[in-house]
């Protein structure tokens, strides 16, 4: 019951969302789409070392194991191990920073939220866009604004990197890293996916002698 309400949640989230007023994307007047495509096993992995560089520190993905991560997007186990796994020594552990939470809660007014399933609850295209649109904001207590989330009290960590990078490779990076949490919000989409044309191709061929067993079936039947 309680993955029932879980699952409807996450599927009226994005209408609610607009129903509160600022549409799927805050205040802007246009929305840009996140670049998702699970088939991109480049763009995962850079995705993968994004998080776990500039996001981890602060929230969980306890939902997704470094194993299932490893398996997944084709990265060495012994390469996560050496240089992707930082609070745990034990691979089949989920990604949690491991912080304290009333710390955390001490620092930024509330304790960051696990982003397991955070684009599965905001949408890819919110969370896309809402790393594109931190903006400086002396009135704030960090220092930034975000035009998607008004008054939001997380600081702008990717700030380096779009320093780095520019605003185009800023963009692609922010890309790869949403690519990677919608990954990360459903881990077995694609494997469902390709299981799913399988079902259809099969319930297509089982389809011509269940259509002539019926037609057979009721020839004589007045």
């Amino acid at each position: 019951m309680k993955k029932i309400l879980l699952s409807m949640l996450l599927a009226l989230s994005p209408m609610v969302a607009v129903a509160a007023g600022g549409g799927a994307c805050g205040t802007l007047d246009k929305c840009e789409p996140a670049p998702v495509n699970l088939k991109d096993k480049a763009s995962l992995q850079n995705g993968a070392s994004l998080y776990i560089s500039y996001c981890l520190g602060c929230h969980s993905a306890k939902y997704l194991r470094y194993e299932r991560m490893a398996q997944d997007l084709d990265i060495d186990p012994a390469l996560v191990e050496q240089y992707m796994m930082f609070t745990t020594d034990k691979i089949g552990e989920g990604m949690i920073n491991k912080v304290d939470v009333k710390q955390q809660a001490s620092w930024f007014g509330a304790a960051p939220p696990d982003l397991s399933l955070e684009t599965r609850f905001r949408s890819p295209d919110w969370v896309y866009n809402y790393l594109l649109n931190f903006y400086p904001d002396d009135s704030r207590p960090l220092g930034v604004n975000n035009r998607v989330f008004k008054d939001v009290g997380m600081p702008h960590v990717l700030e380096p990197l779009e320093q780095e990078l520019g605003p185009d490779g800023y963009a692609v990076a922010v890309g790869d890293l949403v690519n990677f949490m919608t990954y990360m919000a459903e881990p077995s989409r694609l494997q469902r996916e390709r299981l799913g044309v399988w079902v259809l191709l099969f319930l297509a061929f089982l389809f011509i002698p269940v259509y002539f067993l019926n037609k057979e079936f009721w020839r004589d039947v007045k």
